[in-house]
């Protein structure tokens, strides 16, 4: 029988309560008592002549302002809790005391060590685990989480290792030992693969503001359609996150996405990764290209600005009807693929100016998304930065929190490398940080100037440099609009003379070659 007493918080009622319970003579099993004036009591059952004197007596005492049964105490529950917890966890879990004996080993852990409980509890751990230390960690006087790798039975896992430290006051706890996880490197793989699927899906994606909403809206639109998809944005604003979620919300889910960086390989080394080459004496074996790997899947094509001109020719046909060669055959293909380019550069520019095909540009601007930076969806910053943090210090078991300070350095920084900077601010600032919150010095972020760029205290060109950088940057961003000297020399208040020299000088239109 359990029974539920709601009471004040007065000294000696604790006491008056088993006075009864004596003077029935009930054996009282447990008892549970809250600070907030709530006492659970577990006893036999008694009968009921003797019951319905009991609960009058107890309402009775001073101060005692409810008594009803109860099926079960919050303890009991909590501990039931935990049982079915670490029973349906399929990985296995070991809990050790100060000494290193184990206290608690769930099923999972029992199967792998092929022993019953009774064989298991109260046995040092160092008897089935190898590759770690425990003596030495649990004779530190601060023991602090590990991840590490050992074997349990002689089997391999990765294993991370938490001290349990029991508050015994507001400033003081007191180490009880550890928690071992193990985790076996096939179920991680299998985690991992789960969760890179996952992350090409839009939910994965940060949209507080009102422009990521709305892009959002259009990509899911766009998704499922098979024409070309350009996505342009700054560096750092996650064009791949986003070509991701478009194969991953597409009819094509579960055919393969492959990416092939325009930017990271030279020329000839894009073109046969692209579409692979025919058995040569000097290529050797044939190559399958990642147009012919990624059959009825999608190809995503990063930094297709940096594209040469002899793959671009190729890439055009492909696109126009669908075929393509490989290096050294003379063979047609057909191929079923979707393609989706990005680009941090203005492509209609690079049109202009004679490096990239005004054809083919016409044939990849039919669907187009523009992710705008980060500096340009503030409403952004704070959640992106509070999920970044969360990641980098669960693993540690630490919870760290932004200053109202810092909040606000996120915000009115420009983030001139958007996400991608944001994410590696924090993940250096949440692994140096030694207390458990941010301040904004804490991030160690550049000063940044927008036309001028990085200027800090260690910039140490001259105040000519400085101009020269400037003047450049202006011109590259007004030639699109004003694509002659004359037009140039007009909108700036300037000789067109003047102008037409400082294109040549910075290589801007069509001196880019010279």
């Amino acid at each position: 029988m359990r029974l539920y007493i709601r009471c004040e918080e007065r000294l000696g009622i604790c006491a008056e309560i088993l006075d009864i319970l004596v003077k029935h003579n009930i054996d009282l099993r447990n008892i549970e008592i809250d600070a907030s004036g709530e006492i659970f009591l577990n006893f036999p059952t008694v009968e009921f002549d003797e019951f319905q004197h009991l609960m009058p007596e107890i309402r009775m005492i001073e101060g005692v302002h409810d008594v009803s049964v109860i099926p079960y105490l919050p303890l009991e529950r909590e501990q039931q809790e935990m049982k079915t917890l670490l029973r349906t966890l399929p990985e296995p879990v070991v809990s050790i005391d100060a000494k290193g004996a184990v206290v608690v080993a769930n099923e999972a852990a029992l199967d792998v060590l092929r022993l019953p409980e009774n064989e298991v509890r109260k046995k040092p751990i160092k008897n089935w685990v190898k590759g770690f230390n425990f003596n030495k960690w649990l004779a530190d006087e601060t023991p602090e989480s590990e991840s590490v790798q050992l074997q349990l039975k002689g089997r391999t896992y990765l294993a991370d290792i938490y001290p349990i430290q029991i508050q015994q006051s507001d400033d003081e706890s007191l180490f009880a030992g550890g928690v071992i996880t193990f985790k076996s490197p096939e179920r991680l793989g299998r985690q991992m693969t789960a969760y890179h699927k996952q992350t090409g899906q839009f939910e994965m994606i940060t949209a507080h503001s009102q422009s990521m909403k709305k892009l959002i809206q259009q990509a899911r639109r766009m998704s499922g359609l098979d024409a070309p998809l350009l996505i342009t944005g700054e560096t750092g604003t996650g064009k791949e996150l986003f070509a991701k979620a478009c194969h991953q919300n597409s009819l094509r889910k579960d055919k393969p996405f492959l990416v092939l960086n325009c930017a990271a390989i030279p020329d000839d080394a894009a073109e046969s990764e692209l579409f692979g080459y025919a058995g040569t004496s000097s290529h050797g074996g044939e190559k399958k290209g990642i147009i012919e790997l990624a059959e009825e899947g999608t190809v995503f094509l990063d930094e297709i600005g940096d594209m040469s001109a002899l793959l671009q020719n190729k890439f055009l046909r492909l696109l126009q009807d669908g075929t393509y060669r490989r290096i050294g055959d003379e063979k047609e293909y057909t191929s079923n693929v979707r393609i989706i380019c990005s680009t941090q550069k203005n492509l209609l520019e690079l049109c202009r100016s004679g490096h990239f095909r005004e054809d083919l540009y016409y044939r990849l601007n039919v669907l187009t998304l523009h992710i705008p930076p980060l500096r340009d969806r503030k409403a952004d910053i704070l959640p992106m930065a509070e999920r970044f943090i969360a990641r980098y210090a669960e693993p540690q078991r630490r919870y760290i929190r932004l200053s109202v300070a810092c909040q606000n350095a996120l915000q009115s920084y420009p983030w001139p490398g958007n996400v991608r900077q944001l994410e590696n601010s924090l993940l250096r600032a949440v692994s140096l940080v030694e207390g458990d919150v941010l301040e904004p010095e804490q991030l160690q972020l550049p000063s940044f100037n927008e036309g001028w760029g990085f200027v800090d205290e260690s910039f140490d060109g001259t105040l000519d440099e400085a101009m020269k950088r400037f003047e450049s940057q202006l011109l590259k961003r007004l030639y699109p609009a004003y694509p002659s000297s004359r037009q140039l020399g007009k909108k700036l208040g300037v000789s067109h003379t003047a102008v037409a020299n400082k294109l040549r000088e910075y290589k801007i239109g069509r001196h880019a070659d010279e």
